[in-house]
C-alpha cells in the first residue's frame, strides 16, 4: 500500500480511538454518527487526497478501514434474534453510497477544474501538461494522476475536459453525480476486509 495512504488510515485510527466513546454512544442518532465520521475522521485521512493515484490495492484497503470503521461505531444488527456484523451492502446503505474512495476521486475532478481555470503558466498548470523526457524503467508503467482522473471522467461520459471545467456550474454538477456514481468506484471482487490498517 502506498506509504502516504497507509500513514493516514493510522492517523484516522488514532482519532477513532480518542473519541471512540463518543462516536459509539447510543445516545447519538445514526445521522449524528455519520456527521461525526466525516467531519473528524474522513478530513484526517484524505487531507491532499486530490493528489492521489490510487491503484486497485489503495482503493480496496480504503474500502476496508471504513467499513471496519464504520461497523465498530454502529454495531451489530439483530435480524430474528441473531446478532451479526453489518455486510458491505449494509454499510454502503448507511453512508448512501458516498463512500470514501469515491470522495477522494470528487476531490480530484474538483482538483483538476481548478487547474484548468487557473493560468496555465503557474507551477500546477505546467506540471499537469508536464511530460518527463527521461526512459521510463523496464515493465509495466505506473499509473499518472491525469491517467487516472481521465479514467473516472471516461466513467461519467466527459469528453471535452479541458474546456467543461471552465462552466463552474456544470464542473460542480459533474463532482456531485460523481459522489454516487455506481462505476466511480466499485469494490473490488477479492474484497476480503483484511489489510495492514485493521482497526485492533
Amino acid at each position: 500500500m502506498n506509504i502516504e495512504i497507509a500513514e493516514k488510515i493510522a492517523k484516522g485510527n488514532k482519532i477513532y480511538y480518542a473519541n471512540s466513546k463518543i462516536i459509539k454512544s447510543k445516545l447519538l442518532k445514526k445521522n449524528t454518527k455519520i456527521k461525526v465520521y466525516k467531519t473528524m475522521i474522513r478530513p484526517v485521512v484524505t487531507y491532499s487526497s486530490e493528489t492521489w493515484t490510487l491503484t486497485a490495492k489503495d482503493e480496496n484497503n480504503l474500502h476496508i478501514f471504513e467499513r471496519q470503521l464504520l461497523r465498530k461505531i454502529f454495531g451489530p444488527v439483530n435480524i430474528d434474534n441473531v446478532w451479526r456484523i453489518r455486510n458491505n451492502m449494509e454499510i454502503d446503505n448507511l453512508i448512501e453510497g458516498a463512500d470514501i474512495v469515491r470522495f477522494i476521486k470528487v476531490q480530484r475532478i474538483k482538483w483538476l477544474g481548478r487547474i484548468q481555470r487557473m493560468d496555465q503558466a503557474r507551477p500546477a498548470g505546467k506540471l499537469l501538461y508536464w511530460k518527463s523526457m527521461e526512459t521510463r524503467p523496464v515493465g509495466k508503467p505506473r499509473q499518472r494522476w491525469q491517467e487516472d482522473v481521465m479514467q473516472d471522467l471516461k466513467k461519467l461520459k466527459v469528453k471535452n475536459w479541458k474546456e467543461a471545467p471552465k462552466d463552474r456550474r456544470t464542473w460542480r454538477d459533474l463532482a456531485e453525480k460523481a459522489k454516487t456514481h455506481k462505476k466511480v468506484a466499485v469494490p473490488n471482487d477479492d474484497d476480503d476486509d483484511t489489510c495492514m490498517c485493521k482497526p485492533k
